[in-house]
Protein backbone atom coordinates (compact mmCIF):
# COMPACT_ATOMS: atom_id res chain seq x y z
CA UNK A 1 0.00 0.00 0.00
CA UNK A 2 1.61 3.65 -1.23
CA UNK A 3 1.81 6.63 1.85
CA UNK A 4 -1.12 7.91 -0.18
CA UNK A 5 -3.15 4.99 0.34
CA UNK A 6 -2.55 4.97 3.93
CA UNK A 7 -2.94 8.97 4.75
CA UNK A 8 -6.76 8.10 2.79
CA UNK A 9 -7.20 5.09 4.80
CA UNK A 10 -5.91 6.63 8.15
CA UNK A 11 -8.40 9.54 7.57
CA UNK A 12 -11.72 7.54 6.25
CA UNK A 13 -13.16 6.66 9.42
CA UNK A 14 -12.96 10.83 10.43
CA UNK A 15 -14.39 11.53 7.37
CA UNK A 16 -17.39 9.56 7.18
CA UNK A 17 -18.70 10.25 10.88
CA UNK A 18 -17.54 14.20 10.21
CA UNK A 19 -18.31 14.86 6.35
CA UNK A 20 -21.22 12.41 5.64
CA UNK A 21 -22.96 11.38 9.07
CA UNK A 22 -22.95 14.50 11.05
CA UNK A 23 -24.48 16.88 7.93
CA UNK A 24 -26.88 13.91 7.45
CA UNK A 25 -28.04 14.52 11.38
CA UNK A 26 -27.57 18.17 11.34
CA UNK A 27 -28.76 19.04 7.97
CA UNK A 28 -29.12 22.69 7.28
CA UNK A 29 -28.04 23.44 11.03
CA UNK A 30 -24.51 21.51 10.50
CA UNK A 31 -22.39 24.93 10.23
CA UNK A 32 -24.01 26.88 13.19
CA UNK A 33 -24.16 23.53 15.74
CA UNK A 34 -20.22 22.64 14.89
CA UNK A 35 -19.53 26.67 14.98
CA UNK A 36 -20.74 26.13 18.66
CA UNK A 37 -19.94 23.27 19.76
CA UNK A 38 -15.85 24.17 18.63
CA UNK A 39 -16.34 27.16 20.74
CA UNK A 40 -17.88 24.34 23.44
CA UNK A 41 -14.81 22.30 23.24
CA UNK A 42 -11.93 25.02 23.27
CA UNK A 43 -13.65 26.23 26.56
CA UNK A 44 -12.88 22.56 28.05
CA UNK A 45 -9.99 23.19 26.58
CA UNK A 46 -8.33 26.26 27.12
CA UNK A 47 -5.18 27.38 25.42
CA UNK A 48 -2.92 30.19 26.71
CA UNK A 49 -2.19 31.33 23.78
CA UNK A 50 -1.68 30.64 19.83
CA UNK A 51 1.16 28.27 20.15
CA UNK A 52 -0.85 26.24 22.08
CA UNK A 53 -3.79 26.54 19.88
CA UNK A 54 -1.68 24.87 17.03
CA UNK A 55 -0.51 22.39 19.21
CA UNK A 56 -3.94 21.30 19.80
CA UNK A 57 -5.10 21.04 16.35
CA UNK A 58 -1.62 18.89 15.67
CA UNK A 59 -3.06 16.26 18.98
CA UNK A 60 -6.54 16.42 17.98
CA UNK A 61 -5.46 15.50 13.99
CA UNK A 62 -7.55 18.37 12.43
CA UNK A 63 -4.40 19.62 10.15
CA UNK A 64 -1.54 21.79 10.31
CA UNK A 65 -2.47 25.25 11.53
CA UNK A 66 -0.09 28.04 11.54
CA UNK A 67 -0.39 31.66 11.51
CA UNK A 68 -0.03 33.81 8.36
CA UNK A 69 -0.94 37.51 9.40
CA UNK A 70 -1.74 39.53 12.08
CA UNK A 71 -2.74 42.68 13.27
CA UNK A 72 -3.95 44.71 15.92
CA UNK A 73 -7.51 43.24 15.80
CA UNK A 74 -7.43 40.33 13.55
CA UNK A 75 -5.09 37.22 12.99
CA UNK A 76 -5.54 35.12 10.23
CA UNK A 77 -4.26 30.99 10.39
CA UNK A 78 -3.86 28.53 7.80
CA UNK A 79 -5.31 24.86 7.98
CA UNK A 80 -3.39 22.80 5.56
CA UNK A 81 -2.51 18.84 5.84
CA UNK A 82 -3.11 15.60 4.67
CA UNK A 83 -6.49 15.53 6.86
CA UNK A 84 -7.69 18.67 5.32
CA UNK A 85 -6.91 17.51 1.82
CA UNK A 86 -8.34 14.21 2.07
CA UNK A 87 -11.47 16.21 3.30
CA UNK A 88 -11.84 18.03 0.51
CA UNK A 89 -10.53 15.81 -2.29
CA UNK A 90 -13.60 13.48 -0.79
CA UNK A 91 -16.35 16.06 -0.21
CA UNK A 92 -17.36 19.43 0.37
CA UNK A 93 -16.83 19.59 3.61
CA UNK A 94 -17.39 22.72 6.51
CA UNK A 95 -14.88 23.72 9.12
CA UNK A 96 -17.12 25.94 11.34
CA UNK A 97 -16.24 23.27 14.00
CA UNK A 98 -12.11 24.14 13.86
CA UNK A 99 -13.26 27.79 13.52
CA UNK A 100 -15.62 28.57 16.14
CA UNK A 101 -12.71 26.81 18.32
CA UNK A 102 -10.22 29.33 17.03
CA UNK A 103 -12.86 31.54 17.89
CA UNK A 104 -13.13 30.99 21.68
CA UNK A 105 -9.51 30.37 22.23
CA UNK A 106 -8.91 33.99 20.60
CA UNK A 107 -11.41 35.51 22.68
CA UNK A 108 -10.29 33.30 25.82
CA UNK A 109 -6.45 34.89 25.13
CA UNK A 110 -7.52 38.26 24.34
CA UNK A 111 -10.60 38.81 26.74
CA UNK A 112 -12.77 40.39 23.90
CA UNK A 113 -15.55 39.05 21.93
CA UNK A 114 -14.24 36.99 18.63
CA UNK A 115 -15.56 35.56 15.64
CA UNK A 116 -14.24 33.32 12.83
CA UNK A 117 -14.90 32.88 9.37
CA UNK A 118 -12.87 30.48 6.84
CA UNK A 119 -12.73 30.33 3.40
CA UNK A 120 -11.02 27.41 1.19
CA UNK A 121 -8.10 28.47 -1.68
CA UNK A 122 -6.99 26.96 -4.74
CA UNK A 123 -4.12 25.36 -3.03
CA UNK A 124 -6.26 22.80 -0.77
CA UNK A 125 -5.95 24.96 2.48
CA UNK A 126 -8.47 26.62 4.54
CA UNK A 127 -8.00 30.43 6.07
CA UNK A 128 -9.33 31.05 8.99
CA UNK A 129 -10.03 34.73 9.79
CA UNK A 130 -10.35 36.19 13.16
CA UNK A 131 -11.28 39.64 14.31
CA UNK A 132 -12.14 40.55 17.55
CA UNK A 133 -14.25 43.78 19.03
CA UNK A 134 -11.59 45.73 21.77
CA UNK A 135 -15.14 47.40 22.85
CA UNK A 136 -16.81 44.49 23.67
CA UNK A 137 -14.99 42.35 26.17
CA UNK A 138 -15.13 38.52 26.61
CA UNK A 139 -16.96 36.82 29.41
CA UNK A 140 -17.98 33.11 29.81
CA UNK A 141 -21.38 32.14 28.81
CA UNK A 142 -23.07 30.44 31.39
CA UNK A 143 -24.14 27.24 32.08
CA UNK A 144 -27.69 26.36 32.64
CA UNK A 145 -28.77 24.67 35.68
CA UNK A 146 -28.81 20.87 35.21
CA UNK A 147 -26.34 20.90 32.42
Amino acid sequence: MSDQENITQDFFGYRLIRDELIPDLLGTHTKDILYWAGKKIARSYACSNEGEIIAFFERAEWGVLSIIKQKNDEIHFELSGNVVEDRIKHNDPVFTLEAGFIAEQIAMIKQYQTEAVYTRNKKNCVQIELKWDQRDPYSMPLRKAGL
